[in-house]
């Protein structure tokens, strides 16, 4: 059996992943974007890895600014991540409209996260069309009930990312 593209898809779109908001920023530019591909890599120093696309605004943020944070959404809240498939119009304390705080390494915390994480950039790895931009955890918190919601993922909605290039 042939390993077709669509296949490939298939197979790599049932790969459990969480749905969720990177922050950047560098300078006086900010941006949050949707993310699937996001994990702990170490747990000595506590290390998290996001794949980012290497053309994104939030790529060139990260890679600038030296830091980023994730910030975990409700499962019953997914309509968020739609308008951050695009680079976000910062307002005054906002990104598309949703309330963010600068954290301690000047990142934007979206204040509406059920939890968030906080990193400072430790490891680049370049890997063809994205980024892993590996940071340790400098901060975290939950917001206001987040510790008992469930968090999105990419199977909450019927965004697909992820398997073979358009095209290819």
């Amino acid at each position: 059996m042939a390993v077709t593209p669509e296949l490939l898809n298939t197979v790599l779109w049932s790969i459990p992943n969480v749905l969720c908001l990177i922050g950047s920023a560098a300078g006086d530019e900010s941006n949050g974007m949707t993310a699937s591909w996001v994990t702990q890599v170490s747990m000595s120093p506590v290390l998290v890895g996001v794949s980012v696309d290497a053309t994104s605004v939030t790529h060139r943020l990260i890679a600038a600014g030296g830091a980023f944070t994730v910030n975990l959404w409700d499962r019953a809240n997914t309509k968020v991540f739609v308008k951050f498939s695009k680079p976000a119009e910062a307002g005054d304390g906002s990104l598309n409209g949703r309330p963010v705080r600068r954290g301690v390494t000047g990142a934007p915390i979206f204040t509406e996260a059920i939890a968030f994480l906080e990193c400072r950039l430790h490891t680049t790895v370049p890997l063809g069309s994205h980024t892993m931009f590996i940071g340790e955890v400098v901060d975290c918190g939950f917001g206001e009930g987040g510790q008992n919601q469930a968090v999105a993922r990419v199977e909450d909605t019927r965004m697909k990312y992820g398997g073979v290039l358009r095209g290819h």
